[in-house]
């Protein structure tokens, strides 16, 4: 974004304008390639969107120098938008095959922490092409990325096994085409599931994104100090994930929503307390930024990953994924709106205050499957 302001005159509403492009079409893909991974395969859809996205980025770089520059890069954040939208549901798909239900949460918990640790090394990776000094410049910062991405589905491709065993693959499909979304809609854990993750979306994304921005004019933090303290919400967070994972697994014998929920309503009361502690000088504001990473990645992967693929049968699992992600999104997208309104009228306290009740909604909705789970989600192994 920098580098596109400075360098193409980009104002701060188009680079704004990108981003919710971006985001859209992946609310929207997130529908759409849930079903397409159950017919045609997740091995073949996630590929193919890594390699369209990786299309995407290096063909940014093209477009810098080309008229209309604005408008080729707004529809080549849509294409990505839906590219990057093969990914989640075809990979929980591939992951429910392999993780039975008894283990699920442990090893999903685990294998969950792509999603944290994985967004910290894109920013720095593609920090590092784009300031290093490279002879097409930040432009680098497109392509070089792009390349790792093209190097990693090859390797993904090439290892990948959808199935631990042999089992009818044209059969399985022919199902999930005609019967996954019917599913889906009947689902009442999922319907549980899409409330939550509405709520923890919207406060994931409004965390990452504009954590600097608080600490900059609330604490009044320098820029670079602003930005490596919000670091701390990805980095302490990692810990969340294979924590609601141990203690679904181990402490609640394979519950996923007394977790999730708990962790929730644990989430609200930290955003009472939280404009207090990040007072309290750098390391009140540390351990605050580090408890809300905790409570809300925590439940985040656990509902978008282990409950749901124990929510419907295997040959819906990619569908349920794209579904629950899909509305999810719908909250990522609301996020900016949510931060510009509040903020503008209420100041940066008046933002936790709203926090303080999306979470308890959140932990809310999740509740509502604690009791009715033991009956409506019974261990499911790769079948």
């Amino acid at each position: 974004m920098p580098f596109l302001a400075a360098n193409l005159h980009f104002s701060h509403r188009d680079l704004a304008q990108l981003v919710f492009l971006y985001s859209a079409m992946y609310a929207v893909g997130q529908f759409i390639s849930g079903t397409l991974a159950d017919r045609m395969g997740p091995k073949k859809l996630v590929a193919a969107g890594m390699l369209l996205s990786a299309l995407c980025s290096a063909s940014m770089a093209i477009a810098a120098g080309m008229p209309g520059v604005f408008g080729i890069l707004a529809g080549l954040q849509i294409v990505n938008g839906l590219a990057q939208a093969c990914g989640w549901p075809g990979v929980l798909k591939l992951t429910g095959a392999w993780f039975d239900s008894a283990r699920r949460g442990v090893l999903m918990g685990w294998w969950s922490t792509c999603l944290v640790v994985g967004g910290f090394a894109g920013t720095t990776v593609a920090t590092w092409f784009a300031t290093s000094g490279f002879q097409s410049g930040w432009k680098m910062g497109a392509t070089g990325p792009a390349g790792v991405l093209v190097g990693t589905c090859v390797v993904f491709f090439a290892l990948t096994v959808e199935r631990p065993r042999q089992t009818s693959t044209k059969e399985s499909r022919a199902v999930a085409t005609s019967s996954a979304w019917g599913e889906v809609l009947r689902s009442e854990a999922l319907r549980s599931i899409v409330g939550g993750y509405f709520c923890l979306k919207l406060m994931r994304y409004t965390f990452q994104f504009w954590l600097p921005l608080y600490m900059v004019e609330k604490l009044k933090y320098g820029p670079g100090a602003a930005g490596y303290s919000s670091a701390a919400y990805e980095l302490v967070g990692f810990l969340g994930v294979p924590l609601a994972g141990y203690l679904s697994d181990k402490a609640f014998k394979g519950a996923r929503f007394p977790v999730a929920a708990a962790m929730m309503f644990a989430l609200s009361v930290v955003c009472i307390f939280f404009p207090w502690m990040s007072s309290l000088g750098r390391i009140g504001n540390l351990v605050a930024i580090g408890l809300a990473g905790i409570l809300t990645f925590g439940p985040d992967t656990l509902t978008a990953g282990p409950a749901t693929q124990d929510a419907v049968s295997h040959s819906a699992t990619a569908t349920a994924g794209g579904f629950v992600n899909g509305v999810g999104s719908i909250g990522q997208l609301l996020s900016p709106v949510l931060v510009d309104y509040t903020v503008a009228r209420f100041g940066w306290d008046g933002l936790f205050g709203v926090f303080v009740v999306v979470a308890a909604l959140g932990g809310v909705s999740l509740s509502l499957m604690v009791r009715p789970e033991s009956r409506a989600l019974k261990p499911r192994h790769a079948n």
